[in-house]
């Protein structure tokens, strides 16, 4: 479906800023994880959906997502958009169905998904790799549980 944009320069030059990798949010819970030992993949692309933070030891896959493209509080947000509704409707939509299939087939693989949002990451970057090493520190523990 082609569609034609109504945009202003300044929207398109604040867009084309975008990028889907190595954001602030994502380096700096990836610094801070580093920092406490925990080596992992980052945007690993051989599990679906590449997530930011793939720690393959304990089969963690975590991604920080993007308030605006994964829909966080979509019913609001949808019903104000103004410009190329119908696009962003269909494009953010799109992600949520994207991401749901996305844990579904990383949990069936026996992964566990963490999602945050990426301003939540940005206020409070420590809290969020605490919330990951719990499920590090929970996943030592089953290993442990099993040799006894």
């Amino acid at each position: 479906m082609k569609y034609k944009f109504d945009t202003t320069p300044e929207k398109s030059r604040q867009m084309s800023k975008v990028h889907s990798k190595n954001g602030k949010d994502e380096l700096v819970l990836r610094k801070l994880l580093w920092h406490y030992g925990v080596r992992y993949r980052a945007n690993y692309k051989a599990l679906p959906g590449k997530p930011d933070i793939a720690i393959t030891k304990y089969k963690i896959a975590v991604f920080v997502d993007g308030e605006f493209w994964h829909g966080h509080h979509w019913a609001k947000h949808k019903a104000r958009l103004k410009r190329n509704r119908e696009f962003w409707i269909n494009k953010i939509e799109g992600n949520m169905r994207h991401d749901q299939k996305v844990n579904e087939q990383l949990k069936k693989d026996g992964w566990t998904v963490l999602r945050f949002w990426s301003k939540k990451v940005l206020k409070d970057p420590e809290y969020y790799a605490q919330i990951v090493m719990w499920h590090i520190r929970g996943k030592i523990d089953d290993e442990n549980n099993k040799e006894d």
